[in-house]
């Protein structure tokens, strides 16, 4: 999803930075943006929901036609729909592809997987939203391998320590696997997934 916004003033607006570099942006100035920005406050309900509902789509840059798709096939599921909502996007291939420290940032990991650079149980597959099912397994397309976005991840440098425990990864083979569904407990993202729930469920 193109978002032209920069993304130190998104993550100000949501209140999380949504990438490594917006880190220290982010906590230099931890308001949101604008001459208001210090002295703003969420009150209703709803703008408490929509926000939270804000903070989970970006974090998958994901559009709300995307966002409100899963929240559809969550509610439709077995379980919490929070839990599986969030477990659904987590099995989006960019998602993964980030997760697997193939890709510097979920924005990165999206534009290398439309470019079609990735394969998925040896077949290209370069759409982003692409639901990967338990098994299955993502890897760099070898005309690709030598290009110097993967020969950065191969060397590990977007790994900060072990990748997800639903994925087994060997990054310097540009290879990971979704071993099993992801438990919300083992998402990082930083988001009352309840919330996004009322959002939706009003």
């Amino acid at each position: 999803m193109n978002n032209s916004r920069p993304k130190a003033k998104l993550s100000r607006a949501l209140g999380i930075p949504l990438t490594p570099k917006c880190v220290k942006y982010f906590e230099k100035r931890p308001f949101p943006p604008g001459v208001h920005g210090r002295s703003r406050r969420k009150t209703s309900d709803y703008q408490v929901r929509l926000l939270e509902k804000q903070r989970l789509r970006h974090q998958y840059n994901i559009s709300e036609a995307q966002m409100r798709r899963a929240y559809e096939d969550a509610h439709r599921g077995e379980g919490k729909t929070g839990e599986n909502m969030v477990s659904l996007l987590e099995r989006r291939l960019d998602a993964v592809v980030h997760r697997a420290g193939l890709a510097r940032t979920v924005y990165q990991a999206r534009q290398l997987v439309v470019h079609g650079h990735f394969t998925v149980d040896g077949k290209k597959v370069d759409r982003p939203g692409y639901r990967l099912k338990p098994g299955q397994i993502v890897q760099v397309r070898e005309n690709s391998r030598p290009k110097p976005p993967f020969q950065i991840a191969a060397a590990g440098a977007h790994l900060a320590g072990p990748t997800a425990p639903y994925l087994s990864t060997a990054v310097e083979d540009l290879r990971t696997e979704l071993l099993r569904v992801p438990v919300r407990t083992e998402i990082p993202v930083l988001c009352d997934e309840q919330l996004v729930v009322e959002f939706y469920a009003r």
